[in-house]
């Protein structure tokens, strides 16, 4: 990206010429590695997606255990990062496959009874996405207190959702959602920070992890919301 900083004026004659100004090699290396990492979430989001259509007739069980082997997979990657590139990155696509593998039957679900709530949960999920996105890479404002409190709060909602299954309360899936979207809209732009302040490409599979883990996330509130209003 160019602004005005970025330009310097050059006299010559009666005429005055702008030149890009110099973009150094800490520039150059940050814009590889956000090109590689937005290409490994979406490949990963497309190997999600044809896991989801091959599990989509699985039964819970099978769900169970592909989710954990997802889990192993995202473990997995981050002692491997270092070892091996290619293995890391192999690590990573299988966890996107494993998890649409352990999803397949509830997105099935729900494209089979609430199909615009799933185009709605997409498009939201793009927007919200490329909002908290832009502006975790954007700002100059050290977002690492965000991350911990969105951390923390993130712990807590999964505690409560464990509260939520054994005891009912009106309205609570609701604010559970809209809670949800909070705790990963502080994440997604800590990670977003993440990706602009690393100098390190093996860190890209890890973060690019971060980031469609945040987007699955995001998909799964937006879809208990619009599913609960059909």
């Amino acid at each position: 990206m160019m602004d005005r900083n970025d330009i310097a004026p050059e006299r010559t004659g009666e005429l005055v010429h702008y030149t890009p100004a110099y973009v150094g090699p800490a520039q150059v290396q940050t814009r590889t590695l956000f090109g590689h990492v937005m290409w490994l979430v979406a490949a990963t989001a497309g190997f999600f997606a044809l896991g989801c259509y091959a599990g989509r007739n699985l039964s819970g069980g099978w769900s169970i255990v592909w989710f954990i082997a997802g889990f192993a997979c995202l473990i997995g990657l981050n002692f491997a990062r270092r070892a091996s590139s290619g293995a890391s990155i192999a690590l990573l696509l299988a966890m996107g496959l494993l998890f649409g593998l352990g999803m397949g039957p509830a997105v099935a679900y729900y494209t089979a009874t609430s199909p615009r709530a799933v185009w709605q949960a997409a498009g939201a999920t793009a927007l919200f996405m490329a909002g908290c996105g832009s502006f975790g890479y954007a700002t100059r404002r050290d977002l690492s207190i965000v991350g911990r409190v969105s951390f923390f709060a993130l712990l807590g909602l999964i505690l409560v959702s464990i509260v939520l299954i054994f005891i009912h309360i009106p309205g609570a899936d609701l604010a559970w959602s809209i809670i949800g979207l909070v705790i990963f809209a502080g994440l997604t732009m800590f990670d977003f920070q993440r990706l602009r302040r690393s100098k390190d490409v093996t860190s890209a599979p890890v973060i690019a992890a971060s980031i469609f883990l945040d987007a699955l996330n995001v998909f799964l509130f937006f879809l208990r919301i619009f599913s609960g209003r059909d």
